[in-house]
């Protein structure tokens, strides 16, 4: 029997940052899949139109069920969460999602992919984040690689230039609502507040959907059935809580950085359940983007410095 006394040794906090980036990145890869098939049988801005408002009366239903208080999200909070549901949901996903008719699910994932070397410009721009010689190069590097895969969808005819257009646009709209959150920092509750964005969404998108699409355009069926409560449950609810979740922890440049994992992701799920083809071309366009990425979020050699001494 040892006479020395025993010292407890405290356990490491488990940390669930990298389950949330996991779960967040399959879930955000995945959804364009489930996009692709949602609009085979319904028009995309009935979709949407749905699938917000659902989103948005479930996750306020909720909260008043629980009998959570809204008095940590004041109206200025509640305005801000509105205007990123016009940018985040119905501009980005109405345009990507009308891009997704004549677009393949693994190349709308590869441009909205590239989101994290447009956000790092604008960051330098409204945040004051640096923007150094890497970033420039990341800049160059990243648009490079998604003119290439572009270029070549178009020229052997796979995918619509029309298309391309609207998830350029897709890709355009998303940038501007993650420097938006940053900039405007609304606070209170980002469960309600992603309930405020779906609800606004929902709302700003329905008056455009019954004037442009029919409902008789929508063709029941399992898949569509599947594909929307998915949309619903881990899109629009689960992947943006995570998502604004990770803005606030890790920041504009560094939380969308993750989006590089979407293009092999989503390529993935598209030839999986969609059977859509990949050539190794586009695998090759790849290369650029990630190390455009790369460059463009890697901390500078002071910050790591920093680190390693503390």
């Amino acid at each position: 029997m040892s006479l020395v006394p025993s010292v407890a040794v405290p356990r490491a906090a488990f940390n669930p940052l990298p389950l949330y980036i996991a779960l967040f990145c399959l879930l955000w890869s995945f959804a364009f899949v489930a996009g692709k098939i949602g609009v085979t049988d319904c028009p995309p801005l009935i979709l949407l139109a749905a699938r917000f408002s659902l989103a948005g009366v479930l996750i306020l239903g909720i909260t008043v069920l629980r009998g959570e208080a809204w008095s940590s999200l004041t109206w200025r909070d509640a305005a801000i969460f509105a205007i990123l549901g016009v940018a985040n949901n119905a501009l980005y996903l109405g345009l990507g999602y009308t891009g997704l008719q004549t677009v393949s699910a693994g190349l709308g994932g590869l441009i909205v992919s590239a989101n994290p070397v447009f956000t790092a410009v604008l960051a330098a721009a409204f945040l004051g984040e640096a923007l150094t010689w890497r970033k420039v190069m990341g800049l160059l590097l990243g648009i490079a690689g998604v003119g290439f895969i572009v270029w070549h969808r178009m020229s052997v005819g796979s995918d619509d230039w029309h298309g391309i257009l609207f998830t350029l646009a897709s890709l355009a709209s998303i940038v501007a609502g993650t420097i938006l959150f940053k900039v405007l920092a609304p606070k209170g509750s980002l469960w309600v507040g992603n309930g405020v964005q779906n609800l606004a969404a929902g709302i700003v998108l329905l008056p455009l959907a019954f004037t442009f699409s029919s409902v008789a355009d929508v063709v029941p069926s399992a898949r569509l059935v599947g594909a929307f409560t998915f949309l619903v449950l881990g899109g629009s609810i689960l992947a943006y809580l995570l998502w604004f979740h990770l803005l606030k922890v890790c920041g504009a440049t560094a939380a969308s950085a993750y989006h590089f994992l979407m293009p092999p992701l989503g390529m993935l799920f598209a030839f999986l359940v969609l059977g859509e083809h990949v050539e190794f071309r586009d695998l090759l366009g790849i290369v650029p983007v990630a190390l455009g990425i790369y460059l463009v979020t890697r901390p500078a050699a002071s910050a790591l410095s920093k680190r390693s001494a503390t």
